[in-house]
């Protein structure tokens, strides 16, 4: 399979906006991509390493990609978490695929 990178734009706690170009062949998540990038300070994203056991992930999605649907532990973590809105994910349970090409994220404050 050929590396392919996708472009997405994520906006920072600042209101910051990034553009930046992701590899597909990774298996990364939007929390990694984050990190990765360093838009968001160390110890602020992704505290629970990914496992959806916090929220400091937590992202509002402001594009209309199609997403995979959210799991019982996503949910119920959201259910719980501060400055939800209906757009809602945590970063890293979206794996960043070839489909999601201009997918569009906002940081959600730190809680």
């Amino acid at each position: 399979m050929e590396n392919h990178d996708i472009k997405i734009t994520i906006i920072d706690r600042e209101g910051i906006t990034h553009k930046v170009e992701v590899p597909t062949d990774m298996a990364m998540n939007l929390m990694e991509v984050v990190r990765s990038f360093e838009l968001a300070p160390e110890g602020t994203i992704g505290v629970c390493g990914g496992m959806a056991m916090c929220a400091s992930c937590q992202c509002y999605i402001k594009s209309n990609h199609e997403l995979p649907e959210m799991q019982d532990d996503e949910e119920a973590m959201l259910s719980e978490a501060f400055y939800v809105e209906d757009n809602s994910r945590l970063g890293c349970q979206i794996h960043i695929t070839p489909e999601l090409e201009g997918l569009e994220v906002e940081l959600a404050p730190e809680s």
